[in-house]
This record gives structure tokens, sequence and C-alpha cells, in this order.
């Protein structure tokens, strides 16, 4: 589909939210392999779940008491543990190592050269983790939230959950973070005082997906928000990836219960090669 397009040219007609797992009590973390199986959290009972490519839902790693999670480029689940104040690494079979500690970690990205960028909400602050060493690159947002790569992974986004907007950060050579900005202009409903902006993903047209108390809002590289993907359910959406074996397949972690529903977008993994999105048009 063309980069101008509105949501039409992302959405199937006919093709509606389909459950992928329920009885849950605070799903989170959505994110992918690079086969396309999903993997995501849930709170409450601190398993860390896997979706296989038939659909099948599976317990990856029990005990896990993880949120915000992201695949590596060493294959390697990261994993935020809040709780413990550190972020963990599990491998293939769920073997854990702790990468970093004494930060309160909310979501985290991984990038092609293996650097983390991890949100800490309560203190208002982005961390790069490079090489087991942590360090603040910012501490301007009011309650940092989801944070994600532009597919060429010049840009750093971090959304604001008490706020309005997704900022938006050059990503300079040594992992600091330059000119950051609030770029992306989320939709409110009225009255509210803020959007919830939670968790992110992008797809291959540099497009983002943003989960808001009103559903996933779906904005253009220049900023704006082409439309609004209807929640599954009254409960909004906290997290959100593609997954599936062509990545085309968008879930959504919405308290209790996952979603998901096919596409005519196909996702971006920021641990794989970068991807150089169209050039957007005004």
């Amino acid at each position: 589909h063309k980069t101008n397009q509105p949501i039409q040219s992302i959405l199937i007609p006919g093709e509606e939210w389909q459950l992928v797992a329920d009885n849950l009590r605070g799903a989170d973390g959505v994110t992918a392999n690079a086969a396309g199986e999903v993997f995501f959290s849930d709170h409450a009972s601190n398993c860390i779940y896997k979706v296989a490519l038939d659909g099948k839902l599976s317990v990856f790693k029990e005990q896990a008491g993880t949120g915000g999670l992201i695949f590596g480029p060493d294959g390697k689940l990261y994993a935020c543990q809040g709780s413990k104040k550190r972020i963990v690494a599990y491998d293939a079979n769920g073997n854990e190592e702790v990468i970093a500690e004494d930060l309160q970690p909310n979501d985290i990205v991984a990038g092609q050269n293996g650097n983390l960028y991890v949100t800490d909400s309560p203190n208002k602050r982005v961390y790069l983790i490079k090489e087991h060493e942590k360090r603040v690159v910012d501490e301007g947002i009011a309650f940092p939230n989801g944070v994600r790569f532009s597919p060429d992974q010049t840009l750093l986004y971090v959304a604001d959950y008490r706020g309005q907007f997704v900022h938006s950060f050059d990503v300079q050579p040594d992992g600091s973070l330059a000119n950051g900005q609030r770029y992306y202009h989320l939709h409110m409903a009225d009255g509210a005082t803020q959007s919830s902006a939670d968790g992110m993903t992008v797809d291959s047209l540099g497009w983002l997906y943003v989960t808001t108390d009103m559903g996933i809002q779906v904005c253009d590289q220049i900023g704006r928000v082409n439309g609004i993907i209807l929640k599954p359910q009254p409960k909004g959406p906290s997290s959100t990836g593609f997954g599936g074996k062509d990545f085309d397949t968008l879930f959504a972690a919405c308290g209790d219960k996952v979603f998901k529903r096919k596409t005519q977008a196909r996702g971006v993994l920021s641990f794989q090669a970068r991807i150089r999105p169209p050039t957007p048009h005004l």
C-alpha cells in the first residue's frame, strides 16, 4: 500500500479481531521472534506465554515477573522485571541471565547492534544498556512508557503515557539521544487529561502503531494520526506487535485477553537488518 493512504490500506475488509488467549490478568509485552512466534507477559500469573505459528498457546517461562519483552540479535528474549528492578535475558530454554540492575523498567527495545533502550516510567528516565553497562539518555518525559525504533533505527520513539505525544529522538553513533521533540500528536477522548499511550510497533512503511485508551492509533511518518483501530474489548490495549510467519498479523494485549487480526501491513523486527521506509508525502 502507498505511504499516503489512510488506515483502510492497512485493515482488511471482513477481518476482525480474533481471540488468542483469555483468563489472563495483566497481559503485556507483545513481541515476536525471527520465526514470527509471538511472546507476551502476564503480570498476575508471572508467566511468559508463547503463541506458536499454528496458534497454539504454551507457557515459555514460569515465575518470570516480567512486563516489556523484546528479542535481541543474539536470539535471546530480553525482559523487564519491574518487581526486581532489573533487566534479564532468556535463552531458548528459558535460562535467565541478569543484564542490568537498579532501575524500574517498563518497556524495552533492542537494536540491530545489540543496544537496548529501556523506559523507567516512575523515575522519568530512558536508559541505554550497552554491553551490560547502563546510562541515562533522557529525563524529560512525564511518564515514558512504550519505546520503539523507526524501521531504519535512526530515530527512537518514546510514548508519554500521561501526555498527548510520542516523543522522537535522533539516535547518535554512540547510542546517546539528541534533538528530542514531541512529535506524534495523539488523539484523546473529550475531557481526557492523558492519552495512556503505552506499547508501540512499526511497519515496513514507517507507520507507527500506538496503544491508547481510544484504541490503536496509526500514525504516518509526518506525525499525524491517520486512523484508530478499534479496541477488541472495552479494556484498552497496553501492547501491540506484528507476528505470524509473514509478520502481517497484528497482536494486541488487552488486560485479561490477547487478540490478533490479519492486516495488509508488514511488521519490522528491530533486531534484524535495518529497513529504509519510503519517503513520506506531505
